[in-house]
């Protein structure tokens, strides 16, 4: 295998470094480690090429076991269920590719969700496998996703981010907060909450940080603009339950709504609207407007 191949079948696939154990061979291992796929799925994924040893080649069924060994795999999920959305694509260039996500569609493969993903659908439609996500948003929340189209340029995309060189907006709908005085920052500090998938806010410093506007009001309702500084998961869902208005539709906040299914009729009201930036590569300005409206 070519190494641009490699890297092409190495973005798709997830990575294991073999734990210390017993086995005598990958195959082994790989079926007392993920106990929930059978051994003949194993079998299935290694006859089809879909494992895959650290320099990209796939494995034989006999490989020998060796601890820290580094083994690609590719997540398959039977009958995975299809997420009735369609994601669009607002800018496409050698470097960089601009998408518009629909509301329930995940970025990146996990949990049951592999080929329903933002990523795996442009890969596909784009016929480009170096696609890789530079920032994620929450499979509930629409908007704008940018993706590095290039390896060679990837790390001048990726350094956007922690150095905080890009404007990021979005928009919720929430109940009306007439209490407080707007525009507002509201900081805080961001841990991991319960169940494992929710965040909470702690004691200790801040690692969070929110600009909050009113943008409109609609009776009992009001259209905020969020702006966050810091962009850790959750954080406006988080910060506008903090505040007390949790946004409309939300199945984690304030509350984790149980066995909640995706209700396509009624979408968490959160949008990534607007990003902007000076493009690393051009030099150019870069802002970008999704198409997509949260609807009262």
């Amino acid at each position: 295998m070519s190494t641009s191949s490699f890297c092409a079948a190495n973005s798709q696939a997830s990575t294991l470094y073999l734990p210390p154990g017993p086995w005598l061979t990958v195959l082994e291992c790989l079926c007392e480690h993920f106990s929930a796929i059978g051994r003949e799925q194993w079998l299935d994924r290694i006859a089809r090429g879909r494992v895959l040893d650290g320099h990209g080649q796939p494995i034989a069924l006999d490989l020998a076991y060796k601890e820290g060994l580094r083994i690609h795999y590719f997540r398959e999920v039977p009958d995975e269920k299809p997420i009735p959305v369609i994601e669009s694509i607002l800018y496409a260039d050698e470097h960089l590719v601009v998408a518009d996500k629909p509301h329930f569609l995940p970025v990146t493969p996990a949990g049951e969700y592999v080929e329903q993903t933002l990523l795996r659908r442009l890969i596909r439609r784009l016929d480009n496998p170096h696609l890789v996500p530079l920032h994620r948003i929450d499979r509930h929340t629409a908007g704008l996703v940018l993706f590095s189209a290039n390896p060679q340029s990837r790390s001048a995309y990726q350094s956007l981010f922690p150095t905080r060189q890009i404007e990021k907006r979005y928009e919720a709908i929430a109940r009306a907060l007439p209490q407080h005085s707007f525009p507002l920052v509201h900081k805080s500090r961001l841990i991991d909450g319960e169940p494992f998938f929710r965040m909470q806010e702690g004691p200790g410093a801040s690692n969070t940080e929110t600009a909050v506007e009113v943008k409109e009001t609609h009776g009992d309702l009001w259209r905020y603009g969020l702006y966050p500084v810091t962009g850790k998961k959750h954080q406006l869902r988080v910060h506008m339950s903090a505040l007390g208005a949790g946004i409309c539709n939300d199945p984690f906040y304030p509350v984790v709504l149980k066995d909640a299914e995706d209700d396509y009729a009624n979408p968490l009201k959160l949008l990534a609207q607007g990003l902007k930036f000076i493009d690393p590569v051009t030099g150019q300005e870069r802002q970008f407007e999704s198409e997509i409206t949260l609807q009262w």
